[in-house]
């Protein structure tokens, strides 16, 4: 992050109270970006802000949500307003937008795991976390993942099960995995933790949504900086 940025940070943490500092202090401890999750087409909109919800009480920063025929619209009631400190990066430019996210993560050096009851090669209690950073794939509640995320995939996942009923809900299953696999990656010697300058980029997001006519005030802070 450039100097000018962080400057900017320090600047706008004077608009917050100092409790509220000292939360985003010890909250950003705790933020990762070493496990991340994918939502591909959910219809639902409550599902994608219950799973946002998860998300952010587990700790993790990034959520991907592929809009190829469900656009996705925020229930607050449900996400009780995580979307504020979760990062979201939404794929709806292309039909088939799964295969644009997939790249995207595999660039960045992730394992894509798309999650599915069928013909599956690993359980979530089997996943190895330590080889690489991991993308969860959750498909829609009818049809699951899609046959592109299922062949571009490296591993595909079930969560195991031992009743009659074939899956759980979508933002059940987002929480199952999540739940475990991130007492797994705490309890390791994995190094998941976020970046000075990651760490300075997801404050300074928290800081814009929190502080009143944020954007007004960052304008007449940069109007008088960076001439």
């Amino acid at each position: 992050m450039s100097d000018q940025t962080h400057k900017l940070v320090e600047y706008l943490k004077g608009f917050v109270v100092k409790e509220r500092r000292e939360l985003f202090e010890d909250k950003i401890q705790n933020r990762t970006k070493y496990i991340t999750i994918v939502l591909e087409n959910i219809f639902q909109g409550r599902n994608i802000s219950a799973s946002i919800r998860s998300a952010d009480c587990f700790g993790i920063q990034d959520v991907h949500i592929i809009e190829n025929d469900n656009i996705f619209n925020d229930d607050s009631e449900v996400s009780m307003g995580a979307e504020k400190w979760i990062t979201t990066r939404r794929y709806n430019k292309h039909k088939h937008n799964s295969i644009e996210a997939i790249n995207d993560l595999k660039s960045k050096g992730y394992q894509i795991i798309a999650t599915t009851p069928h013909n599956t090669d690993c359980n979530l209690y089997d996943l190895n976390i330590k080889e690489s950073k991991t993308a969860l794939f959750f498909g829609s509640e009818s049809k699951g993942c899609s046959s592109e995320t299922l062949k571009l995939a490296d591993r595909r996942m079930k969560i195991p099960m031992y009743g009659f009923t074939e899956s759980y809900n979508i933002s059940v299953s987002v929480s199952l995995c999540l739940q475990h696999l991130t007492y797994k990656m705490r309890q390791s010697d994995i190094n998941w933790k976020l970046t000075i300058n990651q760490q300075e980029k997801v404050i300074l997001q928290w800081l814009r949504n929190s502080i009143k006519a944020a954007k007004e005030i960052e304008q007449k802070y940069l109007s008088k900086n960076t001439k």
